[in-house]
């Protein structure tokens, strides 16, 4: 599993799901930022924070609850 968070700077809400993350001892995960990038933007604008498993495509939006992180976490 290759996790990425899709965030923008100064996102408050990125921040609560990074905090949610570390308090969940998620893996090591890659941060991608998606203000500077038109496609992206256009995909995730509204949605940010996303977490995605690069390896199957997967993607849980936020507001992800600890108990649906988990899941996500464990699933192949």
């Amino acid at each position: 599993m290759r996790l990425i968070l899709l965030q923008r700077d100064d996102c408050k809400l990125c921040d609560e799901a990074l905090a949610l993350l570390a308090a969940a001892r998620a893996p090591g995960f890659d941060s991608l930022w998606i203000d500077d990038d038109p496609a992206l933007e256009q995909r995730y604008g509204t949605r940010v924070p996303v977490l995605r498993d690069a390896d199957s495509g997967r993607e849980l939006d936020w507001p992800f609850a600890p108990e649906a992180l988990r899941v996500f976490l464990a699933a192949d």
